[in-house]
């Protein structure tokens, strides 16, 4: 089985509010008669998922309590040898989760799917800012390579820190570019819907023109050699959203990646 598991935070959004609406808006996608439960190549996912409810966070800006309930939450999947997908919830969730696996893989590879980088030292006085997860990331050393893309907002400063950390930052220009070959080991997929173009997904905080095609982004998901550990869907913002349809494109990528874990398990 793989877990599912919600944490509705949103407080260390930097423009707006309405991520922590996320993981139901995604469940509800999920199990919507619009929809069915298999994937594209016609397994049964969504019953392989234990929906393990939520992280009760009490979504305060800058809470290291709430990062450590996170972790910890991950960190019992871990234990229990689960594979786990979590929804967001803003990006800031996902370098809590990545301190969990941290603790199990020393050769992790994260795939990050996005319009920002989100690795600025410090945004706002908030070193929890959704705009710096993987720059917190990667100083806990909780990767051994970062492989960004659908970039396409990165300032001088983000730039620098990229090459501080010998980020792989691939434009949307540049998906092509993208040598899942070249990947050995475990991966972590983090996917911030706006990495999507906003005609596809109009349901998130900040919107980025120019972005990937879901298409696009299930070839990446694809293309992934595995072990595909974990992964995180994060930046949907049901208040913006239109006829549900970035949920939808949400729930869709969680029965890509759960299909992708079942297929290529440890």
């Amino acid at each position: 089985m793989i877990s599912l598991l919600g944490v509705p935070l949103d407080a260390n959004s930097s423009h707006l509010r309405g991520p922590a609406l996320g993981p139901a808006a995604i469940r509800a996608a999920l199990h919507s008669g619009s929809g069915n439960h298999a994937s594209e190549s016609s397994v049964e996912v969504v019953g392989e998922l234990d929906d393990i409810g939520d992280v009760d966070v009490a979504n305060e800006v800058g809470s290291y309590a709430d990062a450590d309930l996170i972790t910890a939450a991950i960190r019992a999947q871990l234990d229990a040898g689960r594979q786990t997908i979590t929804l967001g919830g803003d990006h800031s969730i996902t370098y809590p989760i990545l301190r969990a696996f941290r603790e199990r893989h020393d050769d992790l590879t994260v795939v990050h799917i996005d319009a920002h980088p989100d690795i600025y030292d410090d945004l706002d006085g908030n070193p929890l800012s959704h705009a710096s997860p993987f720059a917190r990331a990667l100083e806990a050393e909780c990767m051994t390579a970062l492989v960004q893309i659908g970039i396409r907002t990165a300032t001088p400063h983000q730039r620098e820190q990229g090459e501080r950390w010998n980020v792989t930052m691939l434009s949307a220009r540049q998906v092509g570019d993208f040598d899942a070959s070249a990947i050995s080991g475990p991966i972590y997929l983090s996917i911030d819907l706006d990495g999507l173009d906003p005609s596809v997904a109009p349901g998130v905080s900040h919107h980025e023109p120019g972005g990937l095609t879901v298409r696009e982004v299930l070839d990446i998901i694809d293309a992934l050699p595995g072990p595909l550990v974990g992964a995180d869907i994060v930046e949907l913002n049901p208040t913006r959203d239109v006829v549900e349809m970035t949920a939808m494109v949400g729930a869709k990528l969680v029965k890509e990646i759960a299909d992708a874990m079942l297929e290529r398990s440890c």
